[in-house]
């Protein structure tokens, strides 16, 4: 935790702590799914897919694992999930053991593909050009996805960033209030300062990471 000292000495130690964020924590959640984040259709939809296994109450490794089982059972693209069965869907989710929401989340992936398809022929770089370089409206247009809710679309921007300038800096009040308790600048614009724009993502990911944790450990202790 960074507190007291000369403006030099905060600096000195908010970026040590930065450092060690992005050693034991900065891995972002597209590159544990096994997406290389890029600029063209199929990575994207991969993150787009990851935000909708993110976006009901499930543990991040189990949504992350369910990422990976439809992605090598060939559901990588709009077109591609949009084709599988149902029940291929399902059968994938299971395999991660996405319990629970496995079939309302199979029928949303499937209709969420179309959706891709019939509004953006399948190119989500379509719904940035159609947000005309605004992040709110970008925001607003990811959340009429089926499922996409405003956790899902942070998580979209949080990760996108990085190929999507646009966005930056993107850190939601998850993470910002992760970066205050640890002495942080607790502003997107302050956060920024702290990292190069190439890592933007793993921070952001990082102080999700943190608070999450933290939260865990509150309801360890209240139990």
């Amino acid at each position: 935790m960074v507190r007291g000292g000369s403006p030099r000495e905060v600096a000195v130690a908010q970026r040590s702590t930065v450092r060690r964020l992005m050693r034991e924590y900065g891995r972002t959640h597209a590159a544990e799914a096994g997406v290389r984040l890029r600029n063209t259709p199929a990575p994207l939809y991969q993150l787009l897919t990851l935000c909708v296994l993110f976006s009901v109450r499930i543990k991040a490794d189990i949504a992350v694992a369910a990422a990976r089982e439809l992605f090598a059972a060939g559901m990588r693209t709009p077109r591609a999930m949009a084709a599988a069965s149902w029940q291929d869907r399902v059968d994938a989710l299971g395999r991660a053991h996405y319990r629970r929401y496995d079939e309302s989340t199979a029928t949303a992936l499937g209709a969420g593909a179309e959706f891709v398809l019939d509004r953006y022929g399948g190119d989500l770089r379509r719904l940035r050009a159609a947000a005309d370089g605004d992040p709110a409206r970008l925001r607003e247009l990811l959340q009429e996805v089926p499922r996409i809710g405003p956790v899902g679309a942070d998580i979209f921007c949080r990760e996108a960033q990085g190929v999507w300038p646009e966005l930056r800096p993107a850190f939601d009040a998850r993470a910002r209030h992760a970066a205050g308790a640890l002495g942080l600048p607790n502003t997107p614009e302050g956060l920024a300062r702290l990292v190069s724009a190439d890592d933007l993502p793993r921070l952001a990911a990082a102080l999700v990471r943190v608070e999450l944790a933290r939260a865990a450990d509150g309801l360890r202790a209240a139990a």
